[in-house]
C-alpha cells in the first residue's frame, strides 16, 4: 500500500514540477504564464525567454517523465503496468500541475521522456521526428500531436516486433487522449486560422497572453 501511494504521488509530484515557471523566472523575471499562450511548456518558455528558455524547460520536462518511470520500476520492478501508470500521472502533473493551480503544459516533453525510458530504443523514432514534425507543419501544437500519435505506434511495434509488453501500448493511447485535450484551444485556432506558427529565436517573441477561452 505505502508504495503505491508512493508511486502515485510520486509520479504525481515529478510531473507537476513547474520547469518552464521556474526557467523563465530565473532568465528572465518573468511569469511565463503571462506570456503568449499561457502555458508553462518548452515552446511557450521559448517565447517568453527565447531559445535558451525553451531547451532548458524541454530538457528538463523530458527528465520528469524518466524519472517518474525510474520511480515505478524502482518501486515496482518487472510490473509493467506500473510504468504505465507513472507515466500518465506525469503527463497529467505537467499539464494540471498542483503547483500552477492546475494548469501547466500540453505534456509533450513528458510524454517522450517517459516514452524513452520505458523504451529507450524508442528515442531512434522519437527524436529525430521532433524537429521534422515542426518543419513540415510549422506549428508546435500539430508537432505535439504527431508524437503523441507515434508514441501508440512506436510500443505497438515493440510490442508486435520485440516481444514489448502489450501495456505500453495503453500507456501511449492514455497520453495521446490527454494532449489532445489539452490542445483543444490550439485545435479551435489552427481552424480559425488565428494558431501562432512555431518560431525559433534567440530572443523572446511574445509579451503578450494568447487568448485561451
Amino acid at each position: 500500500m505505502e508504495r503505491s501511494v508512493a508511486l502515485l504521488l510520486g509520479a504525481y509530484l515529478l510531473g507537476s514540477f513547474p520547469t518552464g515557471w521556474v526557467v523563465v523566472r530565473l532568465l528572465t523575471g518573468q511569469d511565463v504564464r503571462r506570456v503568449g499562450s499561457g502555458r508553462t511548456g518548452g515552446t511557450n518558455a521559448m517565447r517568453a525567454g527565447g531559445l535558451p528558455a525553451g531547451l532548458l524547460t524541454g530538457l528538463g520536462d523530458l527528465l520528469k517523465g524518466a524519472l517518474a518511470i525510474l520511480l515505478a520500476r524502482l518501486l515496482f520492478p518487472d510490473q509493467p503496468m506500473a510504468g504505465v501508470i507513472a507515466g500518465w500521472l506525469a503527463v497529467a502533473g505537467h499539464n494540471w500541475s498542483i503547483w500552477m493551480g492546475f494548469r501547466g503544459g500540453a505534456g509533450t516533453a513528458p510524454n517522450i521522456g517517459a516514452a524513452l525510458a520505458l523504451w529507450p530504443l524508442s528515442a531512434a523514432v522519437l527524436l529525430p521526428m521532433i524537429p521534422l514534425a515542426a518543419a513540415l507543419t510549422g506549428y508546435a501544437s500539430l508537432t505535439s500531436m504527431v508524437l503523441a500519435l507515434a508514441i501508440p505506434l512506436v510500443f505497438a511495434v515493440r510490442t508486435v516486433f520485440f516481444n514489448g509488453p502489450w501495456v505500453e501500448i495503453l500507456y501511449g493511447l492514455g497520453t495521446l487522449g490527454m494532449v489532445a485535450w489539452a490542445l483543444r484551444p490550439n485545435f479551435r485556432r489552427l481552424r480559425e486560422g488565428t494558431e501562432p506558427r512555431l518560431r525559433i529565436s534567440m530572443r523572446p517573441t511574445h509579451s503578450v497572453r494568447i487568448p485561451q477561452g
